[in-house]
Order: C-alpha cells, then structure tokens, then sequence
C-alpha cells in the first residue's frame, strides 16, 4: 500500500470498521438476545454444501436454560423460500435427534424448518444447505440492449452540470470530522439524493479515498450510519446516502408518515425501464461519484462502494456503471434475480414481488435493474459476503450474482448467518479493504 502513512491506516482502520458495523447495527439475528432457549443444528458436510444426488443430513439439538430438552419436533423441508414439499417428526432424546434431508435433483438451496412445543410454549428455527451451489444461474436473462440501455442512460447524466448544495451540519461534526449535509440533483427531472458528507478536518488535497455508502431498503432515516459510527479517527471522505429525496434530518414519526405514503416504491413505474422507480437511484449512484471525485481532498485513485441488503446491490450497481470504482464490498444484495418470483419453482431475490404484479411489460424492465445482469460488467475488485439461512435476500441468489462476477472477487461465507452480519465478519471486511487499498 502506497501513500499512507501508519497514522493515516489506523484512522481508516477505525473508520471502515465503524462503517461496515452500521450497516448491519439494527439487522435480525439468529437467535433472540439473552434467551433461555437455544437450537443448535449441524449438517453432516461442514460447510453445509452437497452436490446434486448426495444425501444430507443434519443433527439437531435443543436446549433451555442450557440443558438438553426431550421433545417431538416437527419439521418440514423446501427448496429456498418455497413451500415445503415433505414434512415429518422427530424424537429429541437427550436434546438429540438426527433428520434426513434428502438430496436435490437440480443446484439449489433446500431449507429444513423446525418446530418444537415445550412447557406451553413453540420454537422455531431452520437451517438451509446447498447443493452444487456453484451451477446456480439466474432465471433472469439479460436484454440484448442492456449496455447500450445505460450507456445512453450515463451518457444523458455526463451533460448535466453538477449541482449540489453542501451546508455544514454541527450536529455530527467534531474536532476531528466536518459533516455536511449534501442534497445533490442527478438528472433533468429534478430528482434530488440527500446525504451526509464526512471529511477529516484539515484534510490535504489529494490524501484522501472516498467511499460510498448507500442505504438499505425503505423510506427511512440514516441517521443511524452516522451517529452510530462517531468518525473519532477517520482517514476517508464518506458519503452517506439516502435515495428518496427525502431530507435526513426529519424526525422519526414523519418518516413513519411518509413510509407509509410512498408504499413499496420497488413497485413503482414498472411498466417501463424508463418509468421505473430506481432509474433515478441507479443513475444518482453516478452523480454521487461525481460529487466524491470533484473533491480536492479524493486522492485521485481510490473509490470504494460499500453496502448491505440494498445497500449491497447499489453497490454493485454502481461498481458495474462507473469504471471509477476501485473497490467494492456488498453483503448480501437484494434485488437480485426478481423476476423468478414468476415462477413458482424458483427462489427469488428481495423484493419477492407478488407473481401476479409480474405482467410481461413489468419482467421486461425488472431486467435491466436486476444486480445479476450488472454482476458481468464490474471491473473493480469486489468482496461479497452472505449467509445461508437468510430468508430475505436468500443464498440462492447470492450465489446466482457471485457465479456471474468475472472480476478479481473474494468471498466470506458464513452459513449460520440470517440478515445481518457478525464483529468478526465486518473486520474480515475491514482487512480486506485495507489490503487492497493502493
């Protein structure tokens, strides 16, 4: 790594790991905190992987106050997401039973969901394996005109001038950090993206890398990605985003107001690529490259996108559209081959649209902002981490992005994981990033 100086590296150091920690702050866990009751489930293949025809099995385990329970559980076995198609009993005998999962035909993903009824009181729990996971392939097919499609889109957006207004914001400045808040235009429609920019006091001109952060799904505030990570030794600039035009600084019930006045806008304009939602979104990625770039401070080499769930596929989104993306980490990414939720035998990706919104027009433009028709056009090095038993962006397609990335790539996968990531996932982030830095 060149250009960065021991003080300097432990300023990022702190930075990054305090800003893959938000990302994930407020994310569902496996297991209720500080609870009585514990499932422990272990697949007869450590790392939870088969290949098509081998048989799985898996051993359970339950626990309260630490101490092995007898009981009958109750299971039922489907493909990712899908509805169960064999169910069955099973003994707990010192806490113990073992089930057979059976095998799959075709690469996939097979959960078994478990439940047990014990002193007037049903758990829960489930654990997913795979099988061949490397053959996974989108339903998704790419349009013939993807690329000139955003081509012509980047090219409309490279003639607008940029305009943003950039206001200090006290409230998250410190003697050690200036934020600002950042409303940014990002195209002739008006649309605006709000965001607080984070700079080290006193930064050099040409000493700093820029990361960009955009935001998980919903109509919400981010403040959270802010207060949350204090900036105490920063070395980076940092742009967090918002993508609704909403301003950050609204109070938490107007924000409640407005999400539920906008309603699921994933759904919006979906009778054309040029109507739908997130075409402004996709395109204020650019802008807000733009923005981190024309900055003196940027060191003119290194520009990281960062994000998890929705956050994750933005980042990809943009690492695909702007060559200026040097690196790029997403942790489980939604909106990742939508349009099998047409199909009622395959697994698909956050949002999990309703099969009967899914008309031809609304596959048509669905395809031109699904992450896995992006995946082959990052160039930038790109680390992707997700977990198995995740049932809002499942493995089954986060498989079906990491097996189209032709890019210098790196996986983190942690099979227990639901939504969210751990400590020690977010600093292997962390050392990852610092070891590709330049």
């Amino acid at each position: 790594m060149r250009n960065l100086g021991n003080e300097k590296l432990y300023r990022l150091c702190g930075l990054l790991l305090l800003t893959i920690w938000t990302l994930t702050a407020w994310s569902v866990e496996n297991y209720p905190y500080r609870s009585d009751y514990q499932w422990v489930t272990v697949p007869n293949h450590a790392d939870w992987l088969y290949k098509t025809g081998e048989q799985a099995e898996v051993e359970v385990m339950f626990f309260k106050y630490g101490v092995p329970r007898d009981g009958t559980v109750e299971y039922a076995i489907g493909t990712d997401l899908l509805e169960a198609d064999t169910y069955g009993k099973a003994q707990l005998r010192h806490g113990r039973c073992t089930i057979k999962m059976g095998t799959a035909r075709r690469p996939c993903f097979r959960d078994l969901r478990l439940q047990l009824t014990l002193d007037g009181k049903t758990y829960h729990h489930h654990v997913k394996v795979g099988f061949s996971p490397e053959q996974i392939r989108p339903f998704t097919q790419q349009p013939a005109d993807f690329q000139a499609y955003w081509q012509q889109c980047l090219r409309e957006t490279a003639d607008l001038p940029l305009k943003f207004t950039k206001e200090p914001f006290p409230a998250y400045s410190s003697d050690k950090v200036e934020c600002f808040l950042v409303k940014l235009e990002v195209d002739r429609q008006r649309h605006s993206l709000y965001g607080y920019l984070m700079m080290p006091r006193g930064a050099k001109p040409g000493s700093c890398p820029v990361v960009l952060t955009p935001p998980g799904a919903g109509v919400k505030t981010i403040k959270q990605a802010v207060e949350r990570s204090y900036f105490q030794e920063q070395g980076v600039i940092r742009l967090v985003t918002e993508i609704h035009g909403l301003n950050p600084t609204l109070d938490d019930a107007t924000f409640s107001d407005l999400s539920r006045a906008f309603g699921n806008y994933l759904e919006m304009g979906l009778e054309s690529r040029d109507t739908y939602y997130m075409r402004h979104v996709y395109m204020g990625l650019v802008r807000c490259i733009d923005l981190l770039t024309s900055l003196p401070e940027w060191d003119g080499r290194n520009v990281i996108t960062l994000g998890g769930s929705q956050g994750g596929a933005l980042a990809l989104v943009a690492a695909a559209l702007d060559p200026r993306v040097t690196l790029c980490v997403a942790n489980h990414p939604a909106l990742s081959d939508m349009g099998a939720a047409s199909q009622p035998d395959r697994t698909h990706g956050y949002p999990h649209f309703k099969p009967a919104l899914l008309t031809p027009a609304a596959l048509a433009t669905l395809a031109y902002y699904d992450v896995v028709n992006f995946a082959p056009y990052i160039k930038a090095r790109t680390c992707l981490t997700w977990g198995y038993n995740d049932n809002v962006c499942p493995p089954t397609t986060s498989y079906a992005v990491w097996n189209l990335l032709t890019c210098p790539k790196e996986s983190l996968i942690t099979p227990v994981n639901e939504h969210w990531t751990s400590d020690a996932t977010n600093r292997w982030q962390l050392d990852w990033l610092l070891r590709h830095i330049k």
